[in-house]
């Protein structure tokens, strides 16, 4: 019984408060107090006792929360760019998947095509209806090349317009070249329905003698 009682009144003892402990936190944290004893701290560390109130930690939280109120400012305006750029980045994904571009410039470009692709196909040669139709071959790749990238839908239509030009060139000089043929035909056909005298030159040199005596002879006529 004397044993379970001393337990007991052990157990009992939860706190024992020593107040010159407490005065060194209170130092310490933020710059209040005294430490005692004084005798103490004046033989052994009277250097810590003169400084002690002015090294609390009190200045270093202030600075710490300082800190990290700005880091919370710098996060704010951070996610604030993230999001408007992820506004921005989400019309520009929306503006290269739709293609109005083409919606716009297709129609002349298909159209000057067939143009194109008629004027092939009047040239008579087949070699030099290949070289034409290579022509026309990268027109359709660079066509196809643009409806496929990654291309907002002002970058696409300047893209467009550059290959409606380039095609508006090749074209005209197709056209060019159709017209020198037809000529170059006409003119054959021309020189193979006229009947032409064929003379050498001692006929022609004989000729020309005779009407030099001829006149001589009679300078009248």
């Amino acid at each position: 019984m004397m044993a379970v009682t001393a337990v007991a009144g052990t157990a009992q003892v939860t706190y024992n408060h020593d107040s010159s402990k407490k005065n060194q936190v209170t130092v310490m944290e933020v710059g209040k107090g005294t430490l005692t004893p004084d005798a103490y701290y004046w033989l052994l560390h009277n250097d810590y006792r003169q400084s002690a109130s002015s090294r609390n930690k009190l200045s270093y939280r202030t600075l710490a929360a300082g800190n990290l109120y700005k880091q919370v400012d710098d996060a704010e305006r951070i996610d604030s760019s993230l999001t408007k750029r992820a506004e921005i980045e989400a019309l520009n994904v929306a503006d290269r998947r739709i293609d109005l571009a083409w919606a716009a410039e297709g129609d002349k470009i298909n159209d000057k095509l067939a143009d194109f692709e008629q004027n092939i196909s009047r040239i008579a040669s087949a070699n030099d209806r290949s070289y034409w139709e290579e022509r026309r071959d990268i027109i359709k790749c660079a066509i196809r090349s643009v409806k496929s990238a990654y291309l907002s839908n002002a970058q696409r239509k300047q893209q467009y317009l550059r290959i409606y030009d380039e095609l508006c060139e090749i074209n005209n000089t197709l056209i060019k070249y159709l017209a020198t043929q037809a000529n170059y035909a006409q003119v054959r056909t021309l020189l193979q329905g006229e009947d032409y005298d064929t003379a050498d030159n001692a006929t022609i040199a004989s000729g020309a003698i005779g009407k030099w005596h001829k006149r001589a002879k009679n300078p009248n006529e």
